[in-house]
């Protein structure tokens, strides 16, 4: 419950400064995170970006005021971190659908995107078991990329990558020989000052003959939590094994992460 009232006051952190600078590294401080880890928490929990969210809830504003006060446009434009009218202008048709003036001109219908609050929901019709194993290092073999977390590029680049993966083949042929662990996708070789990680689709090393073009890493020993779920792939039924945390979080370096088409 602790981290999720951390969560609740980087909301109201968030809605108390909408009108002034918003480093989301100062969001993060509010919720005892990293950026990193903080941005990625909270995609994860809302199904949108910090950035959005802030363009989002500020551009809302805006809207509000275009039609309730007489505040000059470039004026509203500066109080919600628009540097040029320009600027502002296209963010603003582009949430809203037409200019400022022209909102302000013809009362039209504006798009709104409330507050939002978090709400936890226990669900207890579908039991999961799972295991803790302390698992020597490991081997796989894959495909990565490099991404940012800044903005939440890594949310985009990521599911990019699983379907050119899933279009070219390359998913396919590392189910047929995914070892017991099944397909994985791990982040790893994180770079903090940059706010890059690798993420790289992969599948324990067998004795088969790796292709050229394939890379091999090593996952350092630690402690997994193990669950087991049955998903469809390409048209069969496989295994997949779900890598968590018993806290939530990853460990410093590195985090596991299952994905299931």
């Amino acid at each position: 419950m602790e981290g999720l009232q951390r969560m609740i006051a980087s909301i109201d952190y968030i809605e108390k400064n909408l009108d002034a600078d918003l480093p989301i590294e100062h969001v993060a401080m509010v919720a005892c995170m990293s950026r990193f880890h903080f941005q990625r928490m909270f995609h994860m929990l809302t199904g949108v970006t910090v950035a959005d969210y802030i363009r989002r809830r500020r551009l809302t504003l805006a809207a509000q005021e275009l039609t309730h006060s007489k505040s000059k446009v470039i004026e509203i434009a500066y109080k919600y971190g628009y540097e040029t009218p320009e600027s502002f202008s296209k963010a603003f048709r582009k949430l809203h659908g037409l200019s400022p003036s022209a909102a302000r001109r013809y009362n039209q219908s504006l798009k709104a995107f409330p507050r939002l609050s978090f709400q936890i929901q226990l669900k207890g019709d579908e039991e999961m078991n799972y295991r803790i194993v302390e698992k020597e290092a490991f081997r796989v073999v894959g495909k990565g990329i490099r991404t940012a977390t800044i903005d939440g590029q890594n949310h985009r680049d990521i599911p990019a990558f699983w379907d050119e993966s899933n279009r070219n083949g390359f998913t396919e042929k590392l189910v047929n020989d995914c070892g017991s662990m099944g397909l994985l996708g791990v982040c790893m070789e994180f770079d903090k000052q940059q706010e890059e990680l690798t993420y790289f689709i992969c599948a324990e090393r067998s004795n088969q003959a790796v292709p050229s073009d394939w890379e091999e890493k090593e996952i350092p020993a630690s402690t997994w939590g193990f669950s087991r779920r049955s998903v469809r792939c390409r048209m069969r039924l496989k295994r997949y094994g779900i890598v968590f945390f018993p806290n939530g979080f990853p460990q410093p370096g590195m985090s596991m992460l299952m994905h299931r088409k």
